[in-house]
């Protein structure tokens, strides 16, 4: 099979999706790199290409979200849906969506500029504040109460919008779900608001792998990661990425490799049913009409 990895950047020296692109070509199949920021995309070439998916791993704002749209505008599938990782890329967005369909998602705010956060009770402080369009635990800050807001300095404020998320007590520590499908991972991690925790895999329990699957299913997406805490209340999701690193899960690489294989396969099944379907409603129009005209001349 031939597949276009969209890669920016940040991520052309990272092990993730470098090894899954490299497991693939071990296994037989051709790989193509497409590097934004590095050269032009011929939107004509699309169709001609004959990719049998693109897959994309960008950062959040990147380029590389409007050439995977465009593929799947012109009909190539693509790994995720282009519509699931705008869902999630967009934090306020994720929150609006998981509350609506009822995942236990904490309270959420969204604010054009920090200065807007003094419009938010002091009922629902501590805070967790973070921008909108952020990844990798980068710009998150925890407010215990109004009186923070005095010495809060946050960076790239001009570029972001911000997610303001009442804090919930927890173990202390985030869990970090990896999917792909409906296999689930589990990887104790540390987290920014609190002290170092020893990062490994912990058992997938039911809970655990039924909110991970929960949010692929709202979301629609097939390869992706779920941030969760342990509360008293339950678990909690807080954060929601596509195709994530898959740090400390064993053989992750082949595991997403498998996966994006099954879901090229899955959708060239489906384009082959809907040819067959259209061939055959071709075919039944055309024996109505034939068989109209035999009648009409059988009438003459």
């Amino acid at each position: 099979m031939l597949f276009c990895f969209i890669i920016e950047r940040q991520y052309r020296r990272e092990p993730m999706p470098m090894v899954v692109a490299d497991q693939l070509t071990q296994w037989g199949h051709q790989v193509d790199l497409l590097e934004p920021q590095a050269m032009v995309t011929s939107l004509s070439d699309l169709v001609t290409r004959k990719y049998d998916a693109y897959v994309l791993k960008t950062v959040s704002d990147g380029p590389g979200l409007s050439i995977l749209e465009a593929a799947e505008a012109v009909g190539i599938p693509t790994i995720n849906n282009s519509r699931a990782i705008r869902l999630v890329r967009d934090k306020a967005v994720a929150a609006a969506v998981a509350r609506a369909r009822g995942l236990p998602f904490p309270q959420s705010y969204f604010v054009t500029h920090p200065r807007l956060l003094r419009q938010i009770s002091a009922e629902d402080y501590p805070l967790i504040v973070k921008p909108t369009n952020g990844s990798s635990q980068r710009g998150i800050y925890r407010l215990e109460s109004p009186a923070d807001l005095e010495k809060l300095e946050m960076a790239d404020v001009k570029d972001s919008f911000f997610l303001a998320q009442h804090y919930v007590e927890n173990t202390g520590f985030d869990i970090k779900l990896y999917v792909t499908g409906k296999e689930v991972r589990a990887v104790a991690k540390k987290s920014v608001l609190h002290a170092a925790v020893e990062e490994k895999l912990i058992p997938v329990t039911a809970a655990l792998r039924k909110i991970a699957l929960d949010v692929g299913k709202v979301f629609g997406l097939d390869i992706y990661g779920v941030d969760v805490l342990e509360t008293a209340q339950g678990l909690i999701v807080v954060d929601i990425n596509d195709f994530p690193s898959f740090g400390l899960v064993p053989g992750a690489s082949s595991r997403v490799a498998e996966y994006i294989l099954h879901a090229a396969k899955r959708a060239e099944m489906q384009r082959e049913a809907r040819f067959q379907r259209a061939r055959r409603r071709q075919a039944l129009l055309v024996e109505r009409d034939s068989q109209k005209a035999i009648q009409e001349y059988e009438r003459l």
